[in-house]
């Protein structure tokens, strides 16, 4: 678990590192950092999902695919986030711990980067390399673009940021602990699907940047509708 540990202990420091900052940062230079990264987020996020769904054939042309499983994947997670309230629940724990200990922009930046750092092919096939061959290089690379992003999410919305490193080392440390058996299973097509409606949802945490109102969190759920319909095929006769 090296590379995950390391990738936590970035996503802290970068986030210690944007807190300290965010004291000689002005209000109209703050609003202009949240729009730089709220553009750039969108544009990883975009970036993301033409990577997953677009193929080069060999004649040069280009093909899509998993349009329809993507607009289900989003529509269905929306559905079953709204029913349990996911959004709601995480904002109101992140309150709490605002009222709490006084911290001022937690549950945004609690929110925002725990979906950043956690979506996204890096962090699932840098913990199954972790864990089934010792190598940690594609977290470790992983570990410096989030602590580049935790300087700036610390420095623009607040210590949530910080606390987001809890989520990484359960989720990554979790996918490299029983990598042996997911390895089969997070590969392929799948891994580009669960990427995909993935990166979709980073782009809508950069619109939330930009001053858009989509409940993100909500959308957690569509991660598990491409597995459920990769087991639903191979079901079928």
């Amino acid at each position: 678990m090296t590379g995950t540990i390391v990738n936590a202990a970035a996503v802290v420091a970068g986030g210690l590192v944007g807190l300290l900052a965010r004291r000689g940062v002005s209000k109209p230079m703050e609003q202009a950092l949240n729009q730089a990264l709220g553009v750039a987020v969108v544009v990883i996020g975009i970036n993301g999902v033409v990577t997953n769904m677009v193929s080069v054939n060999p004649d040069g042309s280009l093909s899509s695919s998993g349009e329809l499983l993507l607009v289900f994947s989003l529509v269905l997670g929306m559905a079953a986030g709204e029913a349990l309230h996911i959004e709601e629940r995480l904002a109101g724990l992140g309150g709490y711990v605002e009222r709490r200990f006084r911290l001022s922009g937690f549950a945004a930046s609690f929110v925002s980067g725990t979906l950043i750092y956690c979506v996204g092919a890096m962090a699932i096939v840098g913990s199954i390399n972790d864990g089934l061959r010792g190598d940690p290089s594609v977290l470790l690379v992983k570990a410096t673009l989030d602590g580049i992003s935790s300087i700036v999410l610390g420095a623009t919305l607040g210590p949530g940021v910080i606390f987001s490193a809890v989520p990484v080392l359960l989720y990554q440390g979790g996918i490299t602990l029983c990598a042996g058996a997911l390895e089969p299973l997070l590969t392929g097509e799948l891994l580009r699907q669960i990427c995909a409606a993935g990166f979709a949802m980073v782009g809508c945490i950069g619109v939330n940047f930009l001053g858009g109102r989509i409940k993100t969190a909500n959308f957690l759920p569509g991660l598990l509708v491409p597995p459920l319909w990769a087991l639903l095929q191979s079901l079928l006769p």
